[in-house]
Parts: structure tokens; sequence; C-alpha cells
């Protein structure tokens, strides 16, 4: 059985599995944020753009790859699902309207979130999850099973458009090699190039920019903040809306509360690291053999992210809550649940904890680092959440933004101390 912590009469009972999975996950997340941190922005999608591609710097990026990008915010995203249900049923509970609760919370999470991406770092993930929250919850209510039927058929939707879209590139970049090619169709494969990879030279503006003042900086993180919550926040929304659907159907049937038997949860991981995993292997080898072409990207992001990633997600919660449930380092266990229980605050104390490291108005680091380097940071910071999230939460009833947000989120200041 899961383990429930104790709480004041005022706030609800903790579910301690739910809470070490978010724990997990904010933190695993830095493994890719990292290097959107610390070098150029397109270093995160291919490692010859800059931070090294041998070595040490191709099997950081390969082994991320395949055990970590996407699955921590796959994971992150199920969990925002599965807060979703359980805060509208906690709503009904003590007589409030779920709907004004939640979209009061998604309302608040937006503004949070375009702070967080204007003033602090681009990539932020905050904004992405309110309007997916906001048109997800008209299905809190569903079954398990409508719930998560949903969420694979948007999967499969992804893969299709995906595989077509590749199909259509295969296709152009033929025509555009091609000998008599029109030039329309040289200009139009020239465009999505462009607009797909920017060449090498393009670093030197990162770095001037993300090297020099708050200002610089900030000017460079304004433009790419725009193509997040255009390009990228459009792009991201099928299977956003999967995952969620997925989080709230793996938390109706008690995936998330540690109550399925052992056994199921120890199958899980089987078939993720057994199956899943080495499925990567072929994809790894077609990206490195194509030299990380953006017309290759295009299909195998589309079979990761569908096929591949969610049974990998699964496993990496599978693994936490057989840990929690077990009696083994239980400092680690509580810790970790601390981590989750003010992951908010965790996720944004990353952002500006690591931009104060690479920026130039802080440490200046940017681009310094080789990929694998990036990692020793990662370390640091994953020791900072999980030294300070517990003694804070022994004299405060929340993490500090949790508590920021909760109090906008009901119009009036909450209480911190306990």
């Amino acid at each position: 059985m899961t383990r429930v912590e104790a709480a004041p009469a005022t706030t609800s009972l903790r579910i301690t599995t739910l809470d070490a999975v978010r724990g997990f996950a904010v933190m695993g997340i830095l493994l890719l944020n990292i290097v959107d941190f610390g070098m150029p922005g397109y270093a995160y999608i291919d490692p010859n753009y800059y931070g090294g591609a041998t070595g040490a710097d191709w099997w950081a990026w390969a082994t991320t790859y395949v055990f970590a990008d996407g699955k921590m915010r796959g994971l992150f995203t199920m969990m925002f699902g599965a807060s979703c249900v359980l805060i509208a049923e906690q709503a009904v509970g003590t007589g409030q309207s779920p709907a004004r609760v939640h979209y009061s919370r998604m309302f608040w999470l937006f503004v949070i979130g375009m702070i967080h991406a204007y003033l602090i770092w681009a990539g932020d993930i905050l904004v992405l999850y309110a309007v997916s929250g906001a048109l997800m919850f008209a299905l809190w209510r569903w079954r398990a099973r409508a719930l998560l039927a949903l969420g694979i058929a948007l999967l499969m939707i992804k893969l299709s458009l995906g595989l077509m879209s590749y199909s259509a590139l295969s296709r152009l970049q033929a025509q555009a090699a091609a000998p008599g090619a029109t030039e329309s169709v040289r200009k139009e494969w020239s465009d999505f190039i462009h607009s797909a990879a920017p060449p090498p030279e393009t670093a030197v503006e990162d770095l001037r920019a993300y090297r020099g003042s708050w200002r610089e900086a900030a000017q460079a993180r304004i433009a790419f903040a725009r193509i997040m919550q255009t390009q990228i926040l459009a792009y991201s929304l099928l299977d956003t809306f999967a995952l969620i659907a997925i989080g709230m159907a793996l938390f109706r049937n008690g995936f998330f509360n540690g109550t399925w038997p052992r056994r199921r949860y120890w199958q899980i991981v089987a078939g993720a690291f057994l199956v899943a995993a080495p499925l990567y292997v072929p994809l790894v080898l077609w990206i490195e053999s194509t030299r990380f072409s953006p017309v290759t990207l295009v299909a195998t992001e589309a079979i990761h992210l569908t096929l591949l990633r969610p049974w990998m997600s699964l496993a990496w919660a599978s693994l936490v809550i057989l840990f929690v449930q077990s009696p083994a380092m239980p400092w680690l266990s509580n810790r970790l649940t601390a981590a989750g229980r003010m992951a908010f605050s965790n996720y944004l104390g990353t952002s500006i904890v690591c931009t104060l490291i690479f920026n130039g108005y802080g440490l200046g680091w940017f681009g310094y680092l080789s990929r694998w380097q990036l990692y020793a940071v990662v370390a640091l910071v994953w020791a900072l959440i999980l030294l300070w999230s517990k003694p804070w939460l022994d004299y405060y009833r929340y993490g500090p933004f949790e508590w920021l947000w909760r109090s906008l989120s009901r119009w009036h200041l909450q209480p911190m101390h306990r």
C-alpha cells in the first residue's frame, strides 16, 4: 500500500508515490534542459551544432536520447493530468466548483509561465500546460478506459502526421536534388532547411547574446520565447493532450497511487528496458548516419514520441513507486518526495540557478562547457534540490512558488508556516 503523510487539517492528504514520481520528473527533466541553459539552442537537437559530437559528448547525447529525452517531460505531463483530476475531486469533496478552482489555477499558471519565459528562460513549459490543461479539463470525469483510448488515439494521429510529413519532405529533397529541378522546388527545400536547422554560424549570435548583459540576453530570450509559444507549442499540443489523458486514466485506475501489484510495476519496467529501450538503437544509428538530418528527425521524433516514450516514462514512474514502497534508503525516498511536493518551486528555481550560472549577468559559463561536462552542473542542481526541499517543508506548508500560485488562485494569502 502507498504511504500517505500526515498533513494539517487545512490541507489535503498527500499521496507519497505521486509526489515522489513528480520529484523524479522535475529533477530528470534537467538532463535535457541543461543543454539549452548552457549552449546555443539547436545543440539540444544536434550535438554537431555545438558542444561536441564525438567521444564522451556523443555518448552523453545518445544516452540521454534513449533514456531521458522526452521521457521526463512525458512523465511530468502525465503527472499534470493526474493532478488535474486529483484537485478537481478535492474541490468536489469540499463543496467548491471544480471548474472555478481549475481555471483559476490555469490562469495564474499561464501568467507565471509567461513571466518565466520572457524574464528568466525561454524554454518554459508552463504556458503549454496552462493551455493544454484549460482545454483538457472537460474530460476529467471520463472513465479511465475512455481516457486511455483517447490518449492512444491521439498518439496514433501524431505518429501518422509525422510519417506523412517525413514522406513529403523526402520527396521534396529528392526533387530538389534531381537534375533540372525548378527554382521554386529548390527554394522550397532551402527554406525548409533554413527554418529547421540553422547553420553553425548562427551559434555565434547566441554566444554573444547570452554571454552579454541581461538586456542582450533578454532580446535573444524574447525572440526564442515567441517561437516556443507559437510554432513549438502548436507542434506539442497533440502529444501533450494524449499524455494528459493517459495521466488522468492512470490516476483513476490507481497506477500513480501505488495500488497496483508490485508484479505489474516490474512487468512495465522489464517491457520498457528490454524491448522499448533497445528499439532506440536503430533510431540512434539512423540519426547518426544522416548526420541529424532534419528530414530524418521528423520521422524519428514521431516514432519515439508516440511508440517508445510512453513506455519508458511509465517504466521510470514504476521504478520510483517500487523504490518508495520498499524499505531501502528511506532518507532518499523522503527527500525525493519532498522535491515532488515542491516541484513547481524546484522547476522555477532550477531556471533561476542555471541562468545565473550560464548567462553573462551571472557566472557567464554559456558555451564554455562541452556536452558531457554540463552534467556536473546537473549533479550540483540535483544536490541542491534534495538538500533544500525537505528542510523547507519541515517549517513551511508549501514551497515558495506553490504558496504564490495557491494564494493567487484562491485570491487571498494562504497560511505559510506550519
